[in-house]
């Protein structure tokens, strides 16, 4: 199994390269391969800073690659409840950092709207020190 780089990742979602699209489509549709969550988050910033991609159409990409038979992605049932965090607002990256802490007792940041957009979708237990 090899693992998929956010390149490979970013051409498959965004087809703006016929042949990096073609490559990257053969190799995670028909490979076995392993996403990694660090990927998953720098694809996320990518394709909304770069791309200028909406959350929800970054989701519903991000929930196609998450559907791929032949991929295993890192952490996977981490990775859906962040997923579904972050269709219902939350920031990504604080979508994953708060799912990937689930056997903690609790998160603690000095982001105030991150403590509320948990509290507000009872995403966790997330408070200031």
């Amino acid at each position: 199994m090899r693992a998929a780089d956010t390149n490979i990742v970013v051409r498959y979602l965004v087809a703006d390269d016929d042949a990096q699209f073609e490559r990257a489509s053969r190799f995670l549709e028909n490979a076995p391969c392993w996403l990694g969550i660090t990927v998953l988050l720098e694809t996320e910033w990518v394709l909304r800073r770069a791309y200028k991609r909406t959350p929800m159409d970054i989701a519903a990409g991000l929930k196609l690659l998450y559907g791929l038979p032949m991929l295993t992605v890192e952490r996977a049932r981490d990775v859906a409840s962040a997923f579904d965090w972050f269709e219902q607002g939350m920031d990504f990256a604080d979508a994953l950092h708060l799912a990937t802490t689930q056997d903690c007792d609790g998160m603690v940041t000095f982001d105030r709207d991150f403590i509320k957009s948990a509290a507000r979708i009872g995403a966790g237990n997330v408070a200031e020190p």
